[in-house]
Order: C-alpha cells, then sequence, then structure tokens
C-alpha cells in the first residue's frame, strides 16, 4: 500500500513539471531575445548577371569591340556617301580649299594667290621713286611694275641691294601696282618696297609674301 502511494507521487510530481515546463517554453517563444536575427528568404527573387556588352573574352576583347566600332563608322560613312552622292558638302570643301592652299609642285608649295592692298595717299609731287629688293635670301624673286593696269617697268629681279625706279604720276588717281612673277627658288615671293615723292618724304614702306600672279598695290592722287 505504501508503494502504491510513492508511485501514485511520483507521477504527480512528474506530470506537474512536464506542465511548468511547456508554459515556460511557449512564454519564452513570444519573448524577443537579444543577439537573434532573423533572415527573410523571397522566393521570386532574380539572379544577377553581367551584362554581355561589357564582357571581354581574353586578350582580343578589346580589338574586337575596337573591331566593331570601326565596321560601324564604316557603314555609317557608306552610307552617308550614298546619300551625298554628287553633292559637293562643305566638309568636302574645307578639305580641297586647304589642299589647294598648300598645293607642292616640284617640291615647292603653291601659295593661295592673295593680293594685298597697301593704302592710299595724297601729294602734288610729279613722280614718284620706288626702291625695292629681296628682304630673304636673294633666289630670283621677280616683279613687274604696273601703272593703271599698265606694265611700267618689266621683270625686275630683285636683289639684296635696293633697285631705284622713278615713276611719273597723272593728275588724278595713279594705281600702281607689284605683280608677282613667280616665287623663286624657295617661295614665296618675297619683296620689300618703299615709294618717296620727289622731295624725298616717304609716302610708304611695306614686306610682303606673294604667291606667283599676286599683286600689292598702292593708290597715290596727285593734286593739281
Amino acid at each position: 500500500m505504501k508503494t502504491n502511494i510513492n508511485l501514485l507521487l511520483f507521477f504527480t510530481i512528474s506530470l506537474f513539471s512536464v506542465l511548468q515546463l511547456s508554459a515556460q517554453l511557449d512564454s519564452n517563444s513570444g519573448s524577443k531575445e537579444k543577439g537573434k536575427i532573423k533572415g527573410v528568404v523571397l522566393n521570386n527573387s532574380k539572379e544577377v548577371t553581367k551584362p554581355k556588352a561589357l564582357e571581354l573574352d581574353g586578350n582580343d576583347g578589346f580589338k574586337n569591340a575596337f573591331d566593331k566600332e570601326n565596321d560601324k563608322l564604316k557603314k555609317q560613312k557608306e552610307e552617308n556617301d550614298l546619300n551625298n552622292k554628287g553633292i559637293i558638302t562643305q566638309e568636302k570643301q574645307r578639305e580641297e580649299r586647304f589642299l589647294k592652299a598648300f598645293k607642292k609642285v616640284n617640291g615647292q608649295y603653291i601659295y593661295p594667290v592673295i593680293d594685298q592692298d597697301l593704302g592710299s595717299f595724297r601729294t602734288d609731287s610729279k613722280s614718284v621713286n620706288i626702291i625695292c629688293r629681296d628682304f630673304q635670301y636673294p633666289d630670283g624673286d621677280m616683279v613687274t611694275i604696273f601703272v593703271n593696269d599698265i606694265p611700267v617697268v618689266h621683270n625686275i629681279t630683285l636683289k639684296r641691294s635696293y633697285q631705284k625706279f622713278n615713276i611719273p604720276l597723272e593728275i588724278g588717281i595713279n594705281k600702281i601696282a607689284f605683280k608677282a612673277l613667280n616665287q623663286g627658288t624657295s617661295g614665296p615671293n618675297t619683296a620689300a618696297f618703299k615709294v618717296y615723292n620727289d622731295e624725298g618724304t616717304l609716302l610708304s614702306s611695306n614686306e610682303w609674301n606673294l604667291a606667283t600672279g599676286a599683286k600689292a598695290t598702292i593708290v597715290i592722287a596727285k593734286d593739281k
């Protein structure tokens, strides 16, 4: 009888302990514990892949990309050429002007023919004295002097020292032009000149770099 009572007491105590432990576990599961990190798993997340355009395979990667760009530009140029066939574009005009300005013949640059205006002066002198020379190394530069479009001094070969020429003036406008006949052996035509009135007063002094066929012009108005 005593043994049965002891067994009953043991089972009662054990059952009470189990119930108390279960209640404690339920209580702890609802509390927030420090140091724990809850992870969130997204079922619909996508894998990030590297863009193919940035992938360069081996040492030839850059070369392949470079070649592709060249092919693209080549095709674009062919399309533009086809669309502009028979049309002189502004770019083409600029290219032609540049090449024309620096055309080279027999190893010598041919400069563009550009005339120069050397100014206008007034005098009551009956004539003017012109002295001229090659201000660079003499290389065979030649000029002709015109007065009102009429040649008055022909084929002057410029030298290191000055050469003197007397030009009579008419009442009114006297347009005196110096025309470069060539560019010597090195080019361009490099002439220096001075113009004096009949009293020895300097009217004009200048130097030029002229292409073959270009003119440097001075206008002198003679009073009555």
